[in-house]
């Protein structure tokens, strides 16, 4: 399951760098400065829960369980519906996805809360 966490996680790190990138340079004087304001809060929780895949694919290498992959899968999630709802929103000033939105906040909690019981069932050092 590294694998898998480090690829997923390396490429949402990429999609998010090239995304902040687009939205910096291509969005502007295209859409009003709100709609950029938004994109970029898609861009900042996409490249947080990249890194958060990162932590994913370590705690999978050392002590892979299904809370771990419970997490990985969670992260994804928030980053499509959360970012990905704002990235819609952001380019296009429609807000018909404006109700996913909260759901992949949920779903980032998801993760972290997984993060947390699967740290809590690790082994304690010596």
């Amino acid at each position: 399951m590294m694998k898998l966490w480090l690829t997923i996680g390396a490429l949402s790190g990429f999609l998010a760098v090239a995304l902040g990138a687009f939205g910096s340079h291509g969005l502007a004087h295209r859409v009003p400065p709100e709609q950029i304001t938004t994109f970029e809060i898609g861009v900042r929780y996409h490249m947080y829960h990249a890194l958060a895949l990162l932590a994913v694919a370590w705690l999978a290498s050392r002590e892979p369980s299904a809370l771990v992959s419970t997490a990985g899968w969670a992260f994804v999630a928030g980053i499509v519906l959360f970012s990905g709802s704002l990235y819609f929103l952001g380019l296009t000033g429609s807000k018909a996805l404006v109700l996913v939105t909260p759901l992949g906040g949920v779903a980032f909690m998801i993760g972290w809360l997984c993060l947390v019981v699967a740290g809590l069932k690790l082994p304690s050092a010596g």
